[in-house]
């Protein structure tokens, strides 16, 4: 009897969720492609289960995106869920342009790149799930991070036009939005931050939502409150915040 191996392809895997996602996939059975900038860091996960790990170190803003991802596709031999968990955000009260280009160079630019080539796969084979990992600083704008919020803002929007996308069409193609409050990896910037969870019970969770096919999650469940509060604030209060 043939057993089908499920594959998954997770971008920004050297760090923080996606590193804890990439192990939970493992444990899953998943065999899983992953990505980053730093092959240290990815080698150092593929050692702990080398048959179950493929790694592939790229820049997602300096490198041709789809070329390589089918590289990788071709080493785990498919790919049912692909996972965008790669993003930056650099507080910038100065408004300096260097910080806020990169930052969209990452979470818009490549966002699109990698998100728009991973539906596409998923519709010429048919079907697939497809997870970004954006954040509830997407609902609304910031003071010290503009570009920041803004491209969240880019990026839960994106995901919502290829949810309708998926839904209009006539195959089992999933479109997940994971939105996070804070969580303690190196995204997460000041002291005695607010509501702040571990990136282990973080990543069990956004699982969780994945495996629900979920349209849109919250994490922790607790932030879907503040999401909602956060929508429905009147813009002149919420610029006086």
């Amino acid at each position: 009897m043939h057993v089908h191996i499920k594959k998954a392809i997770v971008i920004g895997a050297t760090s923080g969720i996606g590193n804890e996602l990439a192990k939970i996939l493992v444990k899953d059975g998943y065999l899983v492609g992953i990505t980053g900038r730093r092959k240290s860091e990815l080698e150092k996960l593929q050692k702990s289960n080398p048959n179950q790990y493929r790694i592939s170190a790229f820049d997602c803003t300096r490198s041709n995106n789809p070329e390589k991802l089918i590289n990788l596709v071709n080493e785990i031999g498919g790919l049912d869920l692909l996972i965008l968990s790669s993003g930056i955000g650099d507080l910038n009260e100065k408004l300096d342009f260097e910080i806020e280009h990169k930052t969209n160079l990452l979470n818009v630019n490549a966002f699109t790149e990698i998100v728009g080539w991973g539906y596409n796969y998923f519709e010429n084979i048919g079907a697939g799930h497809l997870v970004a990992i954006s954040s509830i600083a997407g609902l609304r704008g910031s003071e010290i991070a503009p570009a920041y919020n803004a491209s969240k803002a880019y990026q839960i929007n994106y995901l919502e036009g290829l949810q309708k996308k998926a839904s209009k069409g006539q195959k089992p193609i999933y479109v997940t939005d994971i939105r996070p409050g804070f969580v303690d990896t190196d995204m997460a910037k000041g002291e005695g931050i607010f509501w702040m969870s571990g990136k282990e019970k973080a990543a069990q969770q956004i699982f969780e939502i994945i495996k629900r096919k979920k349209a849109v999650g919250y994490v922790t469940k607790r932030w879907w409150l503040i999401g909602q509060l956060l929508k429905m604030v009147p813009n002149y209060m919420y610029t006086k915040m």
